[in-house]
């Protein structure tokens, strides 16, 4: 069937536009065109107004629907955290494994391939966060799981990559080998450097070794000092990482938010992340994660010791919370949460409202609350 969006603004890669209409076809977007084009034999949809963004793109998501990838790393677990992210924006995400035994990788990677196999809308890959970390950085990661990275471990990581659409892997450079990671971004694997304290030179040395990204800027990594810029330092510095932020303002601050927006140097960009936890989708307001109970207050996801625990938080309301803290455009805001994490994962067909991406559409209303959702053509309830 030939749908067409009507009677709202579309952000195009070239910006925003007026008078057009969004037509959908086989599940992907087949143009935007003048609405007094619009073919007779398609579906109109009236919007009433607000605007058409593409869906999503949510490269750390530990849990959504009242489930976490660690506590049950199977096919079901999957399909539940697309659907409940699908609903709220994310219609592509990055299912996170927090750092976890050998075996329960092992089950993950096995889980997203199956989901992959089967068609689950929604599913990008696989993120393993961990466990190849720094202990004084672990943050709420089990730091008796914590380990240097060995040749066994990456033989694992080369074999998962051969089998994934996508792997990302969150490690710190003091727990593997600049050789490690060059190996594994040669095989296509996303290296990403977080729950580090590494130096400037040692990310520089990552980043010379094929690294491309940083998990969660600012938190869990070493800080940007006068004399030692850090973890920080190089991510804002160095053209070639790109690094999600939880804008959440629980997480980064809102002025060290606008800071970092505004000192980026490309061309790697700042992208939104939820780094959403079981809460995400559902109304339950406590979970379990390697044995810990993690409790919901408001936003706030914490252990029992207050350490913060991932996050209670939407897209949606990332880029709104962009919008208000940082100064940035709605445009701008929604293309760090669609076109640049599409864009580091190499995923031309999203997070762009082009002829031939797949047809993932959201309709906001001025303020940016998302009122409906479309995934692959069709809208869902």
């Amino acid at each position: 069937m030939t749908r067409a969006l009507t009677g709202a603004r579309i952000l195009t890669p070239g910006g925003m536009v007026d008078g057009q209409a969004l037509v959908m076809e086989a599940g992907r977007i087949a143009a935007v065109i003048p609405e007094a084009d619009i073919p007779a034999t398609a579906e109109r949809v009236a919007l009433g107004g607000g605007l058409l963004a593409p869906g999503f793109v949510d490269l750390q998501v530990n849990g959504g629907g009242g489930v976490m990838l660690n506590n049950a790393p199977t096919f079901e677990t999957l399909r539940r955290m697309a659907e409940a992210h699908a609903r709220i924006g994310a219609t592509t995400i990055l299912p996170t494994l927090i750092t976890d035994t050998p075996e329960v990788v092992a089950h993950a990677v096995a889980a997203v391939r199956d989901a992959v196999a089967r068609g689950v809308p929604g599913i990008a890959g696989l993120h393993l966060e961990g466990p190849h970390l720094a202990v004084a950085r672990k943050g709420a990661h089990n730091a008796s799981l914590i380990r240097a990275m060995t040749p066994e471990d990456l033989a694992m990581l080369l074999d998962a990559a051969r089998s994934l659409p996508l792997l990302k892997v969150t490690l710190a450079p003091e727990s593997a080998t600049s050789a490690q990671i060059e190996r594994l971004s040669q095989a296509g694997v996303l290296v990403s450097l977080g729950h580090t304290d590494a130096s400037y030179e040692q990310c520089r040395a990552a980043v010379a070794a094929g690294a491309r990204c940083v998990t969660h800027l600012f938190n869990a990594q070493g800080q940007l000092g006068s004399r030692e810029p850090g973890t920080v330092g190089a991510a804002l510095t160095l053209g070639e990482l790109s690094a999600g932020i939880i804008a959440d303002g629980i997480h980064v601050h809102p002025a060290t938010l606008a800071v970092a927006i505004r000192a980026k140097t490309g061309p790697g960009r700042l992208f939104l992340v939820s780094d959403s936890m079981a809460t995400a989708g559902s109304d339950i307001d406590r979970f379990r994660l390697n044995g810990r109970e993690i409790r919901r207050s408001g936003d706030r996801l914490t252990l029992a010791d207050g350490t913060l625990a991932g996050a209670h938080l939407e897209l949606a309301q990332a880029v709104r919370n962009v919008v208000r803290m940082a100064g940035l455009s709605q445009e701008q805001a929604l293309e760090m949460a669609s076109l640049h994490p599409a864009g580091l994962i190499g995923r031309r067909d999203l997070g762009r409202l082009v002829p031939g991406a797949r047809a993932d559409v959201l309709h906001l209303d001025p303020a940016l609350v998302l009122r409906r959702v479309w995934r692959d053509g069709a809208e869902l309830g």
